[in-house]
C-alpha cells in the first residue's frame, strides 16, 4: 500500500467518523466516546501537523471513521447504512462547492482562527466553543448547498446542544473532506476503488 493511498484512506476515515457521530448524537442525545468527539473536532483546529495523523491525534483516534469504511463499502450488505452514506455523499458534494469558493475559504480560516484564539479560555467540548464551530458550518459552508439533512430523534434534534454538536462534526467532517481532497482522493474511488479503501483500512485498525 502506498503511503499516499494511507493518507487518503487516514482523511476518508475522518470524513466517516464525523458522519457516523452525527448519527449517533441526532439518534441518542449523546456521544458515549468522548475522546472520539474531541479528535474529530479538534480537528478543524488543527491547520499546521507535521503529519496527516497529527490532525487527529494519531491513528488510533480514527478507529470508528476506519471501521466505518469498512462497514460502508465492504461486502457485507448488513452492515451498510443509507442514512450515513447520505451524510458522506452531501459532505463530499458541499466541499467541492465550497473548494470553488476563495472568498468563502478565507472567511472559513478567519473563523476558524477566531476558534483557537477562544481555545485559551475555554475547554474544546465547552457550549460556547462548540456553539462558535456550529455557527461556521451554518453561516459560511451550509448556505451552499445542498444542505445535509439530519435524522434522528426530535426530542435530541431540539435540544440546542444537540444542534451544536451536529453542525461542529459536519464541519468537521468539511474539514476531512478538503483534506482527503488535497491527498488526492475522488469521488469515484469511492465507487470504483472500495476494495482497496477497505484493505486500507482494515490495515489500519490491525495497527491500533
Amino acid at each position: 500500500m502506498s503511503h499516499n493511498l494511507e493518507n487518503q484512506v487516514l482523511a476518508f476515515a475522518g470524513i466517516c467518523q464525523a458522519a457516523s457521530l452525527v448519527q449517533q448524537v441526532a439518534r441518542q442525545g449523546t456521544i458515549k466516546d468522548k475522546d472520539q468527539l474531541s479528535a474529530t473536532l479538534n480537528s478543524i483546529l488543527m491547520t499546521d501537523a507535521d503529519q496527516t495523523a497529527d490532525i487527529y491525534g494519531g491513528k488510533a483516534q480514527l478507529a470508528l471513521g476506519y471501521q466505518t469504511i469498512i462497514d460502508q463499502l465492504g461486502s457485507n450488505e448488513g452492515r451498510k447504512n443509507a442514512e450515513l452514506t447520505r451524510y458522506l455523499v452531501g459532505t463530499v458534494a458541499l466541499e467541492r462547492k465550497l473548494a470553488k469558493r476563495r472568498d468563502l475559504m478565507a472567511m472559513l480560516g478567519e473563523r476558524i482562527n477566531q476558534v483557537k484564539r477562544q481555545r485559551h479560555h475555554f475547554e474544546l467540548l465547552d457550549e460556547q466553543v462548540l456553539a462558535n464551530l456550529a455557527s461556521i458550518y451554518s453561516d459560511i459552508v451550509s448556505p451552499i448547498g445542498p444542505r445535509i439533512q439530519v435524522a434522528g430523534e426530535p426530542n435530541f434534534l431540539q435540544q440546542p446542544l444537540v444542534q451544536h454538536q451536529i453542525r461542529a462534526l459536519l464541519l468537521a467532517g468539511i474539514r476531512s473532506a478538503v483534506l482527503w481532497r488535497q491527498l488526492g482522493g475522488q469521488r469515484r474511488q469511492i465507487l470504483f476503488s472500495r476494495k482497496r479503501l477497505v484493505t486500507q483500512a482494515q490495515a489500519a485498525l490491525r495497527e491500533i
